[in-house]
């Protein structure tokens, strides 16, 4: 499961130098070191809206946005199960069907972040149980993104609530294992949901990674 999937070698390569300029301009002292790393990130810009079609200065942007030593973003889901079926939430922005979750704030613990993330999604109050995965996002076939992302999969345990679509997703719903929806794979792959609900079948399993 770790092998590394559907990354084309321009987008690695702006990943790398992204990252180095960023890392760059955190340490760098000298005037000319820090022409040099910001020269770089410009050719990343460069580089990805040339493949992308985007404006290089929406690119740009982006980059300039990143400060301090590059590390992975971290992005948590919530796997939560009813009669041996799993909620999700059906994406606005795509139509498409995920695992409740999104970005970890600064200062909020994982565990709290999943269970703010599936209460904002789907309606549903939970309780963080068990860590189930953490992924490179890069390594599970999801389509390509700008920037390193960690997936972190939490079981979670209803504890009220009910269904109530949010601002991000239209319809909220529980699905067996071989009925599973039209699937938004930015967010979630199939293989990852099998994954889960051989977790949930087996809960002396370790947590997966990488």
């Amino acid at each position: 499961m770790g092998e590394r999937l559907g990354a084309t070698k321009w987008l690695d390569w702006v990943n790398q130098m992204a990252t180095i300029a960023q890392n760059g301009l955190t340490y760098a002292k000298d005037s000319h070191d820090v022409e040099r790393y910001t020269s770089l990130r410009e050719l990343a810009a460069e580089i990805a809206a040339e493949h992308t079609g985007s404006e290089p200065k929406h690119i740009r942007g982006l980059f300039e946005k990143e400060m301090g030593h590059a590390t992975p973003k971290v992005d948590v889901r919530g796997a939560a199960f009813r009669n041996e079926e799993i909620l999700m939430v059906k994406e606005r922005v795509d139509g498409l069907w995920s695992l409740p979750g999104g970005w970890a704030d600064p200062n909020e613990s994982p565990g709290k972040a999943v269970v703010r993330e599936v209460a904002e999604e789907s309606g549903f109050e939970t309780r963080a149980v068990r860590l189930l995965a953490v992924y490179d996002r890069d390594c599970h076939g999801h389509p390509q993104y700008p920037f390193a992302i960690y997936m972190l999969f939490f079981l979670c345990e209803l504890t009220g609530g009910a269904a109530s679509p949010s601002d991000e997703t239209e319809d909220v719903g529980f699905f067996r294992r071989d009925r599973l929806p039209p699937l938004s794979l930015d967010r979630v792959t199939a293989d990852q949901i099998h994954r889960i609900f051989e977790h949930y079948d087996h809960p002396d399993w370790p947590a997966d990674f990488d």
